[in-house]
């Protein structure tokens, strides 16, 4: 993960440097945003990981400002920071959808580490979202979602054939099948010779063995076919 986007928006200038500085000093790029107008339309225009938010500006308030994006947007970790104290103040703001409510005055340090809790925790549900939605088997994962394969976290640039191929093997880890099994669910019964299965398996092993000439993840089991291995 690349540096944390933090957005600002705040109307006091001393503020917005206060929590410029600390952000800054934590590794994080951190953006200002004067209202709620303009807050909304760098929200509208980058792809921020957390939004710290005053609650009275002018024009539309921070309470418009986060259900706006509530409305769009579930998951983006949303700090009200205000001199709204009272407690109809603190539960209207996380009805709306808030992560977190912190009161002026406030501490430095106890902000950002509430901005590192959070990013944290929208960084493991990511994560969760991700591999829910993957075949993961050692090295490897397969996304279901965008139809790309990695090895080791990095993604392997594959043909609609070899995603084919890789998707059925780790669907079907360890098990043996048979060119005939593989021309079937594959090819779909088209016009294809089961030379074309071996030309493919060796362009699919070049890409995702260590070694191609010694293959650990995509054997041929003599006499019967090919194994994916894990």
């Amino acid at each position: 993960m690349g540096k944390a986007k933090i957005l600002i928006v705040e109307d006091e200038e001393a503020i917005r440097k206060l929590i410029y500085r600390t952000l800054t000093l934590e590794g994080m790029l951190v953006y200002q945003a004067e209202s709620g107008e303009e807050g909304l339309e760098m929200v509208a225009n980058t792809d921020f990981d957390l939004i710290i938010l005053d609650i009275l500006m002018d024009g539309i308030s921070g309470y418009e400002v986060a259900q706006t994006i509530r409305n769009s947007n579930l998951q983006l970790p949303i700090i009200f920071l205000s001199g709204k104290r009272e407690d109809e103040d603190i539960i209207r703001g996380l009805n709306i959808g808030a992560d977190s409510y912190i009161t002026k005055p406030f501490s430095p340090s106890v902000l950002g580490a509430q901005v590192k809790s959070q990013l944290k925790r929208r960084e493991e549900i990511l994560n969760k979202n991700t591999f829910a939605m993957s075949l993961v088997h050692g090295p490897f994962r397969f996304d279901l979602n965008g139809y790309k394969f990695y090895k080791n976290d990095l993604e392997i640039k594959l043909s609609s054939k070899e995603i084919k191929l890789i998707k059925f093997f780790m669907e079907n880890p360890n098990q043996v099948f048979t060119k005939e099994e593989l021309y079937e669910n594959i090819w779909n019964n088209n016009d294809v010779d089961y030379n074309s299965i071996m030309v493919y398996m060796k362009y699919l092993r070049n890409k995702i063995e260590d070694n191609p000439s010694k293959p650990k993840y995509i054997k041929t089991i003599w006499g019967i076919g090919y194994q994916f291995s894990i």
